[in-house]
């Protein structure tokens, strides 16, 4: 059993604080729960004044951003690839992704996808901070989620030897496969 109860949040650097809490207001319906602001930071004592956002992603599940005022603009990594670093969002089924496409579409926000995953179908759009943000919906049975569970850890033993991705879950991108979902 694990020691962690669940992620109390995840955090990343915005912009603009009140833009960004709007924005996923509008678009995803999270209630702003919490605002945190100080000069000095908590931890270590360094002047770095902040605003410190938190909202409800449901089900316990909170999204928190930081507006730093004392720091270079924000940058991102560029050895790594847009597609890589993202914050992803289960919605209930495959239908409600389909009416948030259609409704991030109806605000103006490029989306790509609906994507087949083969266990999930996905999404993706970027905030005003220009973090991707994925919708996904599982598709999945029970069979084929216990089956990935027990190839897991040989699928990464075999990655971990040979840098090499392993075929054991190759199903998932088949097109046969994924035509018949």
């Amino acid at each position: 059993m694990s020691i962690i109860k669940r992620i109390h949040h995840v955090a990343y650097r915005c912009n603009d604080a009140k833009e960004t809490a709007d924005f996923y207001k509008k678009t995803l319906d999270m209630d702003l729960t919490v605002s945190i602001s100080e000069d000095k930071v908590p931890s270590t004592g360094e002047p770095d004044p902040y605003m410190h956002i938190f909202l409800d992603a449901g089900m316990g599940n909170v999204l928190a951003f930081f507006e730093l005022t004392g720091q270079k603009a924000m940058g991102k990594d560029p050895n790594t690839p847009v597609w890589v670093q993202h914050i992803a969002f289960e919605v209930e089924s495959l239908s409600k992704l389909e009416e948030m496409k259609e409704r991030l579409e109806g605000m103006g926000i490029d989306v790509l996808g609906i994507t087949n995953h083969g266990v999930f179908k996905s999404l993706y759009f970027f905030d005003p901070n220009g973090h991707r943000i994925e919708l996904a919906a599982n598709t999945g049975s029970a069979a084929q989620m216990e089956e990935l569970k027990k190839i897991a850890p040989e699928m990464l033993e075999e990655w971990s030897k040979t840098k090499k991705p392993p075929r054991q879950a190759a199903w998932l991108h088949d097109e046969e496969f994924l035509n018949k979902k």
